[in-house]
Order: C-alpha cells, then structure tokens, then sequence
C-alpha cells in the first residue's frame, strides 16, 4: 500500500527528467497489405499545440528490417508531419529524440519554428513501429531487492539480456536490425516520400549521434543541424572522473552563496560521508546505495531536480535519511520502465560496445564521490556475458570530418552529455560547427525550457540564416533553494500512508465491533 501512495510524489519529484517535448496519444492508419517496401499510407488531421491546431498529416511506411539482408522481413514505422504556417515553408524539420529506447513521436515543436517550416516526426524503430525490443527478463532482474549494482546484480543482469537475446532468435526478430543507421535510411525513405530534397534536423542528447552520423552518410540531404546535448561518439559512457569533476563544479557554485556555505561548507564531502555512513533502512524503508546512486545521478542531469538531490544529501548528513529513502523508493518505479532495454541495447552496444574502456569507466577510484553508476549498470553485465549485438563499421564509429551546418547547444553543469565532450571531442571535426554553452544549464530540459523564448529565436534563426540569435540569451544563476524537498515529499508519503492505515484500523475495527 505504502508504494502506490509513494507514485506520484516521485512522478512529480522525477518529471523534469523527460526530454521535454510532451507526449500525446495519436493513431496511425494501418499499412498497406501486403507490405511492400517503402510503401506509405497516411490520413489528414491535425495536431493541436497549446490552443492552435496546425494541419497535420498521420502516416505509416513499410521498411526492412535489416537493410544488410537481402531476404529481411519488413516492418512498419509512424509518421507524423505537422504543416508549417507558411504557404511557401522553408526546409522542413526532423526531430531526433534522447535515449536510445525511447520513442521519437511524443514531440510538441515550438511555435516559432512552424511558422516556416514542416515539422516531422519518424517512429524509431525498436521502439515506435511494429516490433517493440522489450525485456521483460531485465525489467524483472532490474526490480530485485538486492542492490543494483553489486556483483551479483550485475551478473543476474547479463543472464537476463542473455534471456532476451535467445528470446528475440526465437521470435525472429534479428536484433542486429535496430541500429543507428538503420535508423537513418527510415528517415530517408520519409524524406524521400514526402519530396523533400533538404532537411534540417533538431535533435536531443542521443539523437545528436543520429544527426551526426546522418550528416556524413547523406551530407547532400542535411540543410542544417541543431544539437541540443550533444553526445559525440563514445558518449553511451559516462566516466566516474569526469562526474567528479562536475560535481566539484556544482560544489563551488554552492560554496558562493553565504547561508548554503555556512550550514554545510564542504558538499561533496556531505555526500560522501552520507553514502559512507547511511543505516540500510530509515524507519522501516529500505536505503539500498546502488538504487540511491542511479536516482540521484539521473536527477542531476537538470538543476531543479539537482537541487534536491544535494538538499537531500546534504540533510543525510544532517542525520535526515528520509530523502534519500525516497531516491531509493523512486529507483523501483522510474528506472526499470525508462527505457525500451532492447532498443537502448542495439543502439548503444553498436555504437559503442569498446571492452577496453568499458573496464577503464567501470573501475571507479575508491575516494569516488558518486562513481558512475549508470555505466555500470549498463555497461559492466557485458564483462560477465556477450549479448549477439555485432558492432556498426568502424567508419562509423570513429570521428569523421563533417561540413553541415551544426550549431551545438550545451549546458555548463549537464551530467548527461557534460559539455567537454562536444567542445573537444566533436567540434573539431564540424568544418562549419559552432557551440554555445549556456552557463549553470543541465541536459535538454534546462536548455529547451529555462528561457523558452531566446530558445525558440535561437533555433529559428539559425535554420533561416545560419546565424543562432543569442540576444535575448541572459545568464540565470543556480538555485539551489528547493520549495518541496525530497525528505518534505518523503515525509509527507510516510505521514499519508500511516494515517491511511489508522483509518483503514479504525475502520476495521468499527466493523468487527458492530458486528
């Protein structure tokens, strides 16, 4: 009883962690019969964004399954257009979701950008269309008790993608399919069915990687490119270093404001000291350290949810365990459903999948603050069992020297994709790249949303002209004041649950006494 009353303090304690387009709930007609491929079939409707509906069109293509096989099965992918304003638009705009495993047609666009230009959304496949890469056997090895990321979690894990794999032959799904370049001849076929002879692209975390590698394999298709949380190759992996070093950036942006300083001068050493020193229950509510450190390090990827967390380990500290009995109860409800686990797989394990620096990044330094604990749990069961994932060609794989238009949107305090790793790691190789690094931002809720306005004047510009309009940019300094703490939340879910029970006793107890 007490989990179902925890849902939707978490929910709303959790939300900002979406990438921030909103979903909605569409249909699509059903494909052609007997499939063919690159067959289309759509129907007109529209698509309603805040109080303006703009006309829209909801279609379906027919694709391979793996384009690398001659003999491969076809399955079908949605497909959304939303119509610019404009009776003469510009290069329309495909989206590219985060991720990997999630889906790519839960986007409301702004409205400044469809003033001119279609709007497109293609179903990722693996996720989207007709073949769904679930894992139940690692939902299920996720939901153990035991903490996630100790060895025996690890290697419970590896079974399990193990289990899927096997599962997935049996099924005839050929896994080797769902890959990022597979994923860019769906959008060709789109563009190619829809006439378009350029595009521009607008893509979040993850699918900057997809618009990275779709600008060199169709450089002739891409008008311009927009990256919002950039992750250049290598960046399915996050290195426990580089999280320290964030960190110890959050740390002196605290150290800078009096009050925060004085009631606790040294954060990260707080966090330390609570993982170090935390009981393994508060009350009668579990405190499993491998649930807290995946919550908490999700959560940092935006500075409203960032602030909680250190509110929270900060009180931990203090001797308060409460909020992070919370980050240990959300972990059950967020991680094991976040992700289509074997989309995130095929994608990331292609793309990425280096055992060399999967042992280098999940071998963490024993005075670690947080370590890395999403890189171990999705990198290190692969040490312990293979999953039948080839890897993509090595061309791919490595940097290439690209002449798209790229303009890189960072944030200075993002976890997810820290901005480093474009400036040194991926601007270098776009001839015609510019980044802007917004001060004290996080991943691509903070720099879609914190100033919406100069966002959407930005983007717009940059596809018209070329040249991103930062005048209305202005620097908003980090707030680490929280109005609902996470222990306040965690507290309020105890009290509720506990008055809940009286009634339900008293109630009882009304009951057997009448009768």
């Amino acid at each position: 009883m007490k989990r179902n009353i925890y849902i939707p303090f978490i929910i709303l304690t959790i939300s900002s962690l979406a990438s921030g387009c909103g979903s909605s709930k569409m249909s699509y007609p059903e494909p052609v019969l007997p499939l063919s491929d690159n067959a289309f079939v759509s129907y007109a409707g529209t698509f309603k964004i805040g109080s303006y509906e703009y006309d829209a069109d909801y279609g379906t293509i027919a694709v391979p399954e793996n384009r690398n096989k001659t003999a491969s099965r076809l399955i079908h992918l949605p497909v959304i257009r939303i119509h610019a304003r404009s009776a003469t638009p510009r290069e329309p705009i495909f989206y590219l979701a985060g991720g990997p495993g999630q889906s790519n047609m839960n986007c409301k666009p702004f409205d400044t950008l469809l003033v001119e230009h279609d709007f497109v959304m293609v179903g990722y496949r693996g996720v989207d269309g007709s073949t769904t890469l679930d894992c139940p056997e690692v939902v299920d090895a996720l939901k153990r008790n035991d903490d996630p990321l100790s060895e025996e979690s690890l290697r419970n894990l590896a079974h399990a993608w193990g289990a899927s794999a096997r599962r997935f032959a049996q099924q005839g799904i050929d896994w080797n399919g769902y890959t990022i370049p597979q994923t860019i001849e769906d959008m060709e076929a789109v563009r190619l069915t829809l006439k378009y002879k350029r595009i521009n692209l607008q893509s979040e975390s993850y699918g900057t990687r997809v618009a990275y590698l779709y600008g060199l394999m169709h450089p002739e298709s891409i008008h311009r490119t927009i990256m919002i949380g950039a992750a250049p190759p290598g960046g399915f992996l996050w290195d426990s270093h580089m999280v320290d070093q964030q960190l110890n950036d959050y740390a002196l942006l605290w150290s800078r404001d009096s009050l925060l300083s004085a009631r606790c001068p040294d954060l990260t050493g707080a966090m330390r000291r609570a993982l170090q020193t935390m009981p393994k229950r508060y009350l009668f509510f579990s405190l499993n350290p491998g649930k807290i450190k995946i919550a908490a390090f999700g959560m940092l990827f935006h500075r409203q949810t960032a602030a909680l967390v250190f509110d929270a380990f900060v009180k931990a500290d203090e001797g308060d365990y409460s909020g992070l009995a919370l980050l240990s109860a959300a972990y059950d409800y967020i991680v094991p459903s976040m992700f289509v686990w074997g989309d995130l797989a095929s994608k990331a394990v292609s793309a990425d999948l280096d055992s060399v620096r999967i042992i280098a990044t999940c071998t963490e330094a024993s005075n670690s603050i947080l370590g890395s604990p999403m890189n171990t749990l999705l990198w290190k069961p692969l040490l312990y069992d293979r999953i039948p994932i080839q890897p993509l060609p090595e061309e791919l794989r490595i940097l290439r020297h690209s002449d798209v238009e790229t303009l890189i949107l960072s944030g200075s305090v993002d976890f997810s994709d820290p901005p480093k790793n474009a400036t040194y790691g991926l601007l270098p190789y776009l001839r015609n790249g510019k980044q802007i690094i917004l001060s004290e931002f996080g991943h691509v809720g903070d720099l879609l949303y914190l100033q919406k306005q100069s966002t959407e004047r930005m983007m717009a510009s940059y596809y018209n002209t070329g040249i991103p309009d930062t005048s209305g940019v202005k620097y908003i300094p980090m707030n680490f004041n929280v109005q609902w703490s996470l222990p306040s939340i965690a507290k309020t879910a105890f009290l509720t649950a506990a008055l809940v029970l009286m009634s339900l006793a008293a109630g009882i107890f009304w009951i057997a006494k009448r009768m």
